[in-house]
């Protein structure tokens, strides 16, 4: 029924597919200046204070992003789960939300990072984000080429 109705009215399948980037917006606008100040970079920008914000975005912007992939999914779920770049995009994405995960059970960094602390695995889940969560935008563009 939702894809009925998105396939039948183009400004709304435009509107949900707005969301969507919007929120994909979101979602690296947030992380890409997190990871790379937890990595070590802009170091006269205090980790606690941006840091509660910008992973508090992120995660708005990952929890809209699937909400409006679903729903375009929907519309040709059939061709997505043959394609290569649908797929690798699904898992990249299930490892940014699991190494976010992981980060915040590690949430002691918060105190240490701004003190000076050198935190290595800080810095690579960090990396880690920042490589997932660009291959992942890279994979979604992908899918309309294949």
């Amino acid at each position: 029924m939702v894809a009925q109705t998105l396939t039948a009215s183009p400004t709304l399948y435009m509107l949900v597919n707005a969301t969507h980037i919007l929120s994909i917006g979101l979602l690296t606008g947030a992380i890409i200046p997190l990871d790379l100040r937890l990595m070590g970079f802009f170091r006269n920008v205090p980790v606690h204070v941006i840091g509660p914000f910008l992973s508090r975005s992120a995660m708005i912007g990952v929890l809209l992003a699937i909400a409006s992939g679903l729903i375009l999914f929907t519309v040709r779920a059939d061709k997505y789960v043959q394609n290569p770049a649908f797929l690798a995009k699904m898992e990249l994405l299930c490892l940014g939300i699991a190494n976010a995960l992981f980060f915040q059970t590690i949430a002691p960094w918060r105190q240490h990072y701004d003190a000076g602390t050198k935190q290595l695995p800080v810095r690579i889940l960090a990396g880690i984000s920042l490589v997932t969560w660009i291959s992942a935008v890279i994979a979604g563009r992908w899918i309309g080429f294949i």
